[in-house]
């Protein structure tokens, strides 16, 4: 995905300070929000690769306006896609971190 696309993406809320890291008793609303956004992220990603794979699932004619239009439609569809379920990776990835942040500190 690129860096244009990504900045596009409104309301995305950090998590945590480094890569890998939850912070302990992290909000679980913000969690389920994370992990949400990052299967919108993928979902956006695996649509994009199915558009660009040639079979031009959306019409072969390419030109820069419709590829804007199709980017903005996919991130959109992706989007509403992991806010109804998706393909349950948030709800996974959510009770992981959630159960990772409830932790006592030092028993990682």
């Amino acid at each position: 995905m690129s860096a244009a696309s990504l900045s596009g993406m409104s309301g995305i809320v950090p998590l945590a300070a480094a890569p890998g890291s939850v912070q302990k008793g992290a909000d679980p609303a913000r969690i389920r929000t994370a992990a949400q956004q990052f299967e919108g992220l993928l979902l956006a990603q695996i649509l994009r690769s199915a558009h660009e794979s040639g079979s031009g699932w959306l019409g072969s004619d390419s030109d820069s306006s419709s590829d804007c239009a199709t980017d903005y439609a996919e991130e959109q569809l992706a989007s509403a896609m992991a806010q109804q379920g998706g393909l349950g990776l948030s709800k996974l990835i959510a009770e992981g971190l959630e159960r990772h942040s409830s932790r006592p500190s030092g028993t990682e």
